[in-house]
């Protein structure tokens, strides 16, 4: 049982570690804010990342993502991967030689978000997929890359965090296409978030997709992101993923600014228009496979009806036939304190995004749902 320290309401939907209501953050957003962004400077100062995105007017610009952080001397940026040392930024990775990651194989079909349209399960068969029906026998190369430009106190992958504070491992954008054997159809790059070190993942790409179109192979490209980067890496990164059959998977954590700053430490202004703009740009293009899809984790007492009909009525204005999943939420990172998604919740989400108009959404994670 949690309580608000704002109207001092008390329920088991409000985390007591964040302190504030989601009904405080709506309508008495500054108040609820204060308070909200203490357990993001406690959470980030224990990994050595700075509190919020740094705006020393005499600092150098970084511009790699929507979080626009301008760098004192001797400081870093907010995803922990920049510094200005002596008046120039210098970048401890994300770049063709220094990659902060983790790779592994993950045998298809996958548990990633678009599993249940994406070509490893025969869709585009037989110029996106090597079989018509489920790719057994094949691979994912999946690529846990340890910064991210987001502060999410609900992420289930936050791991990556201890990658970021120690610079390693490293890997450069060679050595990591290197594992893109026969066997691999696709390369997923996630983690974390890509939008940290796009520079890495796009050459990786291209080496990787040169060298497969030489030897005759499919591979398809995949990012799973906040899509929190800079518009132009941006749309670099959905060229590759349309040219190559994959998906570009949007995480839409919240349509409210302000409860994207609560619960993810930066605005979502930047993710939301990249989203809209590849949306408008690209999807009507291929019609085989959606290469544009967006999720949403259905935090308890946070993420509600309202919140998943705003961004289903903004996908859908894009266009309806963009695959949108609800996924449930478990207690992780800074919120230990709040339930599993009950499936009361899931369902009154999953009519709500019906109902804005859009004609694919599904529930992941289901297992989870109390």
């Amino acid at each position: 049982m949690g309580t608000c320290k704002v109207c001092g309401t008390r329920d088991a939907l409000i985390s007591d570690k964040l302190g504030v209501c989601l009904d405080c953050l709506r309508k008495r957003p500054d108040e609820a804010l204060q308070i909200a962004q203490q357990l993001h400077r406690t959470s980030r100062e224990r990994y050595g990342l700075p509190a919020y995105p740094p705006r020393d007017p005499d600092g150098v610009y970084c511009g790699l993502c929507g979080n626009n952080c301008r760098i004192g001397k001797g400081a870093k940026g907010y995803c922990g991967l920049v510094m200005n040392i002596d008046g120039k930024l210098v970048r401890l990775g994300g770049t063709r030689d220094r990659g902060i990651l983790e790779w592994y194989y993950d045998p298809h079909i996958t548990n990633c978000v678009a599993a249940w349209f994406c070509p490893a399960t025969g869709r585009g068969y037989p110029k996106y997929s090597y079989k018509d029906g489920p790719e057994y026998g094949y691979y994912n190369l999946a690529v846990f890359y340890g910064s991210c430009t987001f502060s999410c106190l609900f992420c289930q992958n936050y791991q990556y965090k201890k990658l970021t504070e120690r610079l390693r491992p490293v890997l450069s954008a060679e050595e990591l296409a290197s594992k893109v054997n026969e066997r691999v159809s696709c390369i997923c790059y996630f983690g974390g978030d890509p939008s940290s070190q796009m520079e890495h993942a796009i050459i990786t790409s291209k080496l990787a997709l040169e060298r497969a179109r030489q030897e005759n192979r499919i591979l398809r490209i995949c990012f799973e992101t906040n899509g929190n980067m800079s518009p132009g890496l941006a749309d670099i990164a959905m060229q590759l993923v349309f040219e190559s059959g994959g998906v570009m998977k949007f995480d839409l954590k919240f349509w409210d600014e302000t409860l994207n700053i609560a619960m993810c430490g930066v605005s979502n202004r930047t993710a939301l228009e990249n989203f809209k703009r590849l949306g408008e740009k690209y999807f009507d293009k291929r019609p085989e496979v959606p290469v544009l899809t967006a999720s949403t984790l259905l935090v308890p007492g946070y993420v509600d009806e309202e919140e998943v009909r705003k961004i289903a009525e903004f996908i859908a204005d894009i266009n309806p036939d963009i695959p949108y999943s609800l996924l449930a939420f478990y207690p992780c990172f800074e919120l230990t304190d709040l339930p599993t998604t009950s499936r009361k919740q899931a369902l009154g989400c999953l009519k709500a995004a019906k109902e804005a108009g859009l004609r694919y959404v599904h529930i992941g994670n289901v297992h989870l749902l109390s």
